[in-house]
């Protein structure tokens, strides 16, 4: 894309603000967010959009060893969580997905709790977002690597729900500027195609 994903803009917004506000409109908070390259400049594009400030219930943290894989940002993002008191799931979405909108983020983070383990599924197959109750976060910590993020650690695990969001949401990653045109058909305030 030739820029962290963070930054790539669709329907003139930077894919990190629109993944904040689509975690904050479907009831997620407070919304914490890892970054890896270019940390200051996504730090500031959040910041520019009234997020990431004081008082604004979003909080940024920087996985350094961010080049390994999604595995090192998990780990860094759950453990900025652990001395929240009170938290008792973690919800983890994705920056490249703008087609997954606030619907999708509610009915996954539905009833969350301790024990929760949800992940999004699209016509059956598994996506994002994926509720991770505190009960598993260090299971998904001492899991995580490379870029498998918490696949290994979800994979057959007998606790996992699959949520169907088919009906409200597209699962589509961004990856390529092609993609990223494909995507613009779809609505923003939803994350449902036009």
């Amino acid at each position: 894309m030739g820029t962290p994903k963070a930054l790539v803009r669709l329907h003139g917004e930077p894919l990190a603000v629109r993944a904040v506000k689509a975690l904050q409109a479907g009831g997620c908070g407070p919304v914490t967010v890892v970054l890896g390259a270019r940390a200051d400049d996504v730090t500031d594009v959040l910041r520019a959009a009234g997020l990431g400030t004081a008082g604004s219930d979003v909080g940024v943290v920087v996985a350094e060893d961010w080049d390994e894989g999604m595995g090192a940002s998990l780990r860094r993002g759950l453990g900025s969580l652990t001395h929240l008191p009170g938290t008792g799931a973690a919800l983890v979405h994705l920056v490249d997905l703008p087609g997954v909108g606030p619907e999708a983020i509610r009915r996954v983070a539905e009833g969350a709790g301790h024990a929760s383990l949800r992940r999004a599924a699209y016509d059956g197959v598994p996506g994002h977002p994926v509720l991770l109750g505190r009960d598993h976060w260090s299971g998904v910590v001492g899991s995580s690597a490379g870029d498998a993020g918490a696949r290994g650690y979800l994979a057959g695990h007998p606790a996992l729900e699959l949520v169907e969001c088919a009906d409200i949401a597209v699962p589509d990653d961004v990856d390529t500027p092609a993609q990223l045109r494909r995507l613009a058909g779809v609505s923003p305030a939803t994350g449902v195609r036009r």
